[in-house]
């Protein structure tokens, strides 16, 4: 019976919004991400049958199909095709499921699933603002319209005031979140001075620099100070720039094929992908999806939430992990054990394969069997895949 593995995965440093590595074009990091990818396999770009890479804000240098471009500018054969896959923030763990779904399938034996985003030359909102465009989400936004607006609401259908309708079901404080936050950047910075994220990290050169660490990590970060900020979602709310992810660029990828011919090419698998799930739930809220996408992930691969030895669960705003926790009684200690977006940065289409380039590190690292990994997505889905360490 055929399978799918992980042998490899590389991704940059996570740059900071117009930090270090702001003026490289998408095309060119995804570039030197897919030759990394290789060069760390040991094996020929002429090897691989597909790219299925995950971008979201698909405008300007990240427009006319970014996978493809990627491939040709790594300078691969011109036979290995590549496509594009937007999923919201769960494009490259998209990548990953079509990936494992592909080669199982019998349809190709080796497939790079990755992504990228660079956020500070392509902004949020840069898809919805070409004119003549007309409203984002047209008559979806308006089916839900009378939900979209509450008293004290800056604005309506957006992520953030999602996270704040999150923090109010769940009871969740200022205080709370604040503290989880300062929790990411702590347990972040403790995994960044370890050397924990180096075998992950490709070094990535601009020009006479090279950018080697995750730029948005701030050591020190306090409850005090993160209480300073302003929420602008809500009057009196607790969403702030402070405890929801960072706004960045960067690249990541995975290497997928069978066990079988991981072993025709004397490679070690890393991990198997075990399970792999994508759900829907309330598009107001937005980013509950993680809950459902778990508890889906758990059925079908007939674990527990105890049999699994650790979790990312992205940090798009501080509430989404902790809402998840209370829901599903996982372990503080294997929630997001290396920090998160809130700490490490958030570039949309490659964070699906940077939580599972980090899940992995640490499974292999500890010892760990099995790894969840799960997304919240604009419009309110998510994935969830579970791997087992090999």
């Amino acid at each position: 019976m055929r399978d799918a593995v992980i042998v490899e995965t590389a991704r940059t440093p996570i740059g900071k919004r117009n930090g270090g590595l702001a003026s490289v074009h998408a095309v060119a990091l995804s570039a030197q991400i897919l030759n990394a990818l290789i060069e760390r396999a040991g094996i020929s770009a002429d090897l691989v049958d597909d790219v299925h890479w995950g971008n979201v804000l698909s405008v300007g240098q990240q427009s006319g199909n970014v996978g493809r471009m990627a491939v040709l500018a790594a300078g691969w054969p011109e036979h290995v095709p590549g496509f594009t896959i937007d999923r919201q923030c769960g494009s490259s763990q998209q990548a990953i499921s079509t990936a494992a779904a592909t080669v199982i399938s019998g349809q190709a034996d080796v497939i790079v699933a990755g992504g990228v985003e660079m956020m500070s030359a392509i902004p949020m909102g840069a898809t919805t603002a070409v004119e003549g465009a007309g409203k984002s989400g047209g008559l979806a936004v308006d089916r839900y319209a009378e939900e979209l607006t509450g008293p004290g609401f800056f604005g309506s259908f957006n992520q953030g005031a999602g996270a704040e309708r999150i923090a109010r079901e769940w009871k969740l404080s200022r205080q709370q979140v604040d503290e989880y936050s300062a929790r990411s950047h702590e347990r972040a910075a403790a995994a960044q001075k370890n050397g924990d994220f180096d075998a992950e990290i490709v070094p990535i050169t601009v020009g006479e620099d090279v950018i080697s660490r995750d730029e948005g990590i701030r050591p020190g970060s306090t409850v005090e100070k993160l209480g300073t900020l302003k929420t602008p979602f809500l009057d009196g709310g607790v969403i702030s720039a402070g405890n929801a992810s960072q706004i960045s660029d960067g690249a990541s990828a995975v290497l997928v094929m069978t066990s079988q011919k991981a072993a025709s090419l004397g490679l070690t698998p890393l991990a198997r992908v075990h399970t792999a799930v994508v759900t829907g739930d309330d598009p107001v809220k937005m980013l509950t999806g993680p809950i459902p996408a778990t508890t889906l992930a758990l059925k079908r691969s007939g674990l527990t939430i105890d049999d699994i030895d650790a979790f990312e669960i992205n940090e798009a705003f501080a509430p989404v992990p902790l809402a998840w926790q209370i829901e599903t009684g996982a372990s503080d200690a294997k929630l997001n054990p290396a920090g998160g977006a809130i700490a490490l940065g958030h570039p949309l289409g490659a964070s699906g394969t940077r939580l599972a380039t980090t899940l992995l590190a640490y499974l292999q690292r500890t010892g760990g069997r099995y790894g969840l990994q799960s997304m919240c997505e604009g419009g309110g889905t998510a994935n969830a895949t579970i791997f087992e360490r090999l």
